[in-house]
């Protein structure tokens, strides 16, 4: 039987498969980015998959509390095109 590797979603502390949850790295070339193939390298979050906590998210600047940087709208805008698709 093969291990599913499960990471935890950084606003609802919920244990997730990584294919169920978006990862955000902070870059020290690239700044903020949202890390769709897993592999960038740098300091990443994870974020389920879910319209309701991206908006939790961004209420609580969970992300941002995080990874301790600013994260910009443009972060939250493609994060929320990746769940709408």
């Amino acid at each position: 039987m093969k291990k599913i590797p499960e990471r935890t979603c950084s606003v609802t502390h919920e244990k997730l498969p990584k294919k169920d949850l978006i990862r955000i790295v902070k870059n020290k070339e690239l700044g903020v980015l949202v890390d769709e193939t897993g592999k960038v390298n740098g300091r990443g979050v994870y974020l389920k998959k879910d319209i309701d906590v991206l908006e939790k998210a961004i209420k609580t600047n969970a992300l941002g509390r995080s990874l301790e940087i600013e994260i910009p709208d443009s972060v939250y805008e493609e994060i929320r095109n990746i769940i709408n698709n």
